[in-house]
């Protein structure tokens, strides 16, 4: 008996379905495919396979980032598939930050065959290797043919491609597919079927199932008793962000030491946490404080934190660090005094012998988190003028509980870390660290966003500009995304750097004002949009999300004043 999604047509089809069969039994349940002719056989399979998703997105960066946002959702394997020539070029930013964040991304770049390279053959480059480093596996497929021991290896390497988004740990892979013509899945005369009939395909696949992640687990190690010990919760994209909080609870509870958490860390945005502090970085700007503060000894859970106040207080004090990760990379961008544990956080909580009250270090850190908490919110909560800050703040209180949130680089991520308030309502922040970058932000909010529960993106106007072909998968989306964009008209984290002394060159070649109008933009694509005229409407607005659509909430601001609202509100907070 043959499997329903296989096509014995010609031998490009029996290829291209036993790939997406093999995808579909590994878990793979979403394929983006960007179109073109190369990619024909494996288009027709994933389009026609009933337990595929197969999303058509024009663009191929903008495609790449919508699955990585896709992926981004549970943490699973979501594939691409792209023609030949630069198309593939096209998804390399995305590799680069699937890699750093750790994304299981499957990459599939359609080929010529190898007859037809280095001849000037058309819509034809180099594309072994293409992604050099950025991927923890990659193989260029055989040229289909009608041999059950080549559809054994197809079916293999196509499961282990899988089994590597995941192990030794998360991450993309690239497949590079040639084919020869026909392309399209013409009949053969019967070839095809009549090998088919000699195949016992049930059985051909009956081994093949999603792949566990694999993880070491080392030593959990003794943690030494009333020393001035701080836990740093960074930046994690977590499968199941309750269960990581609740982790972070218990080694807090456990330890007595204070949480620093980033404003990316689920430990922002689920209850429990015995000794949270969310506004170290305003903390920390008073010179007297950040040296009564100094750690003597560092627990850092997932990522380093945003706040470069942080990082120097940490770096500065020369503490040894313990850093919890499952990635087997350094990932101490500090080069301290650094020791690798290689355990699940869980396992980690679980293992930590209960330590006595919190000592003096601890109740400093929360006198501190008190006062300046106190002052910030004051402050915003008064503020009637469009500030950047008050819009991020405003989102961490107001937004539905488990509301999804993505959030571009660059100021909106650190309005976020200073002003997110700490809350017990199921927020899960969503965003692209690991190369720190601004492409793609609008398609991965996108993909985060498909087929899913209403979801929200806070973005700066040059992030949305960068990526604004992403608007062309609005159309597509099957859930709904509330765009937040701050129009500060240009790049307003610049004003926070030196460079911006500099006024002869600083606006044209660095903060790059622009005039776009997204009225205009968002009318082009369908897109509803919305200038958001004062707090009260903006709280209006997200209070209650669509269930479906897309819209886009304008905040036009001033980043020359903003910067400077920032710089006298943090210090003064901190005094």
């Amino acid at each position: 008996m043959h499997p329903p999604s296989l096509d014995f047509r010609n031998v490009n089809a029996l290829w291209g379905s036993v790939v997406a069969e093999t995808l579909v039994r590994s878990g793979v349940g979403t394929v983006v495919v960007s179109p073109g002719s190369r990619s024909t056989p494996l288009a027709f399979a994933f389009a026609r396979h009933p337990g595929l998703e197969a999303v058509p997105v024009l663009d191929e960066r903008s495609a790449s980032f919508f699955a990585l946002g896709l992926a981004k959702r549970d943490l699973r394997p979501v594939a691409l598939l792209c023609t030949s020539g630069s198309a593939g070029a096209h998804y390399f930013p995305a590799v680069i930050e699937a890699h750093e964040a750790g994304i299981p991304l499957i990459v599939i770049t359609a080929d010529r065959p190898p007859e037809m390279r280095a001849s000037a053959s058309g819509q034809t480059i180099d594309q072994q290797g293409l992604f050099g480093s950025f991927v923890g596996f990659s193989h260029e497929l055989a040229v289909p043919e009608l041999k059950l021991p080549l559809l054994r290896y197809l079916r293999q390497t196509v499961a282990h491609s899988v089994e590597r988004t995941l192990a030794p740990f998360r991450g993309p892979v690239h497949l590079n597919a040639p084919f020869r013509d026909p392309l399209v899945p013409s009949d053969d005369g019967g070839l095809a079927d009549a090998f088919a009939s000699q195949v016992d395909w049930e059985k051909f696949f009956d081994h093949v199932q999603a792949p566990l992640p694999v993880l070491a687990v080392s030593e959990i190690p003794l943690f030494p008793q009333q020393v001035h010990g701080l836990i740093v919760a960074g930046p994690v994209l977590a499968s199941d962000p309750a269960a990581h909080a609740a982790s972070v609870a218990e080694i807090s509870r456990k330890l007595g030491w204070p949480v620093l958490a980033d404003g990316l860390s689920p430990a922002r945005n689920h209850g429990g946490i015995p000794h949270l502090v969310t506004r170290y970085d305003a903390i920390l700007r008073s010179p007297r404080a950040a040296e009564s503060l100094s750690p003597e000894f560092v627990l850092c859970l997932g990522e380093w934190p945003t706040s470069k106040l942080l990082r120097s207080l940490i770096e500065s004090s020369e503490a040894p660090v313990f850093f919890v990760t499952d990635r087997p990379d350094n990932r101490d961008a500090l080069h301290g005094r650094t020791r690798r544990i290689v355990v699940p956080l869980e396992t980690l909580a679980r293992g930590l012998p209960a330590t006595e009250a919190p000592n003096g270090y601890q109740r400093l850190w929360a006198l501190h988190e008190s006062r300046v908490l106190k002052a910030l919110d004051a402050r915003l909560e008064a503020e009637q003028r469009l500030v950047e800050p008050k819009a991020a703040w405003l989102l961490g209180l107001k937004l539905p509980a488990g509301t999804p949130v993505s959030v571009a680089n660059s100021m909106p991520i650190r309005d976020m870390e200073f002003v997110w308030p700490g809350n017990d309502r199921g927020l899960r922040v969503l965003f692209n660290r690991g190369a720190n970058g601004i492409d793609g932000t609008l398609s991965t909010a996108l993909g985060v966003a498909h087929d899913g529960r209403p979801s929200v993106l806070l973005t700066g106007d040059l992030a949305f500009l960068h990526d604004s072909n992403g608007l062309l998968v609005s159309g597509k989306l099957k859930g709904s995304l509330t765009v937040v964009l701050i129009n500060n008209r240009g790049g307003g984290i610049f004003e926070h750097l030196p460079v911006a002394q500099y006024e002869g060159i600083f606006e044209e070649f660095f903060a790059t004002p622009q005039a776009v109008n997204f009225s205009t933009l968002c009318a082009a694509h369908g897109v509803e949009h919305i200038s958001v005229a004062n707090w009260a409407q903006f709280e209006a607005l997200i209070s209650t999300l669509p269930e479906r659509g897309m819209r886009v909430l304008e905040i036009a601001t001033d980043r020359k004043a903003d910067a400077a609202w920032r710089k006298e509100a943090f210090a003064s907070a901190s005094i």
